[in-house]
């Protein structure tokens, strides 16, 4: 495989949730993968040592970046896929906590068909790509090493989405170009500025697909900003009949309890796996 895409972290304001994101990352992702955490004036002191500590510890080829001063959080993210000039990129949200091996799975569904734009992975709290229940946020996988080793047993897929989903989604560069990046003048948040990109995606050709064999976990579900959804009903009249649809039919069930299969199936790992890998 290519170069994997860069892997976008825009630093919020919690702590905590600041270093168990930084820790999964650097457990999960390929040593050498780019990374940019991206500051948008979020961060107080603590949250700086965290990530002046794991810059100086980190395998991954990671840079940082502070805006002097805070801007919306979608005019943020625009800033930094413009700068990332047409690359690929995997954008995860500020608290989301990637499971081993989801950036190789989604970057390898994004390079099986050059007419996918968007990759979304599962997730405890991802609405349409929601496990084990569609439209249901539980909390994180209590075995997340493990639940990692079911869906890396996952037969390799891309089901269609109606929209690609904000806790972790690879886009590809070429298409976010192609789409003129994200609309900052009519939304504020990213949960509905990838929503209205999605949709923009799929009016030209593209497709926003679900990686069947990667999760990523997050505490909560994304917030839109105030006003984001009437705008988004406002030039998507059909947006949230499609998405309602999608979520009474649940067309990905089949995928759904097949990973819940592999993860009753999955045992532990093997007690000497680093000694022989």
């Amino acid at each position: 495989m290519s170069e994997l895409p860069i892997v976008v972290l825009p630093v919020g304001s919690d702590d905590d949730a600041l270093d168990a994101t930084l820790a999964a990352l650097e457990a999960g992702t390929a040593p050498g993968t780019r990374v940019w955490l991206a500051d948008n004036a979020s961060t107080g002191p603590r949250g700086a040592a965290i990530i002046e500590r794991w810059l100086a510890a980190t395998r991954l080829r990671a840079d940082y970046s502070r805006r002097q001063r805070r801007i919306a959080e979608l005019d943020h993210l625009d800033e930094v896929l413009a700068a990332c000039g047409g690359a690929d990129v995997a954008v995860l949200a500020a608290d989301a906590v990637p499971l081993p091996g989801w950036l190789e799975r989604m970057a390898a569904c994004l390079a099986s068909d050059g007419a996918v734009a968007s990759v979304s992975a599962w997730s405890n709290a991802g609405e349409a790509v929601a496990w084990p229940r569609i439209g249901e946020t539980v909390p994180p996988p209590a075995e997340p090493a493990r639940l990692a080793r079911a869906a890396a047993r996952m037969p390799a897929g891309t089901p269609e989405l109606p929209a690609a989903v904000g806790h972790a989604v690879v886009l590809r560069g070429a298409a976010l170009q192609k789409a003129r990046g994200l609309d900052v003048d009519s939304f504020g948040s990213w949960d509905a500025g990838l929503t209205d990109l999605s949709l923009r995606l799929a009016g030209l050709g593209w497709r926003n697909v679900l990686c069947t064999s990667a999760f990523v976990a997050r505490p909560a579900e994304g917030l839109p900003a105030d006003g984001d959804m009437e705008r988004l009903a406002a030039r998507w009249p059909d947006w949230h009949a499609r998405l309602a649809g999608f979520l009474m039919d649940d067309p990905l069930r089949g995928a759904r309890a097949q990973l819940s299969a592999l993860l009753a199936d999955t045992g532990p790992p093997h007690p000497q796996a680093d000694l022989f890998p």
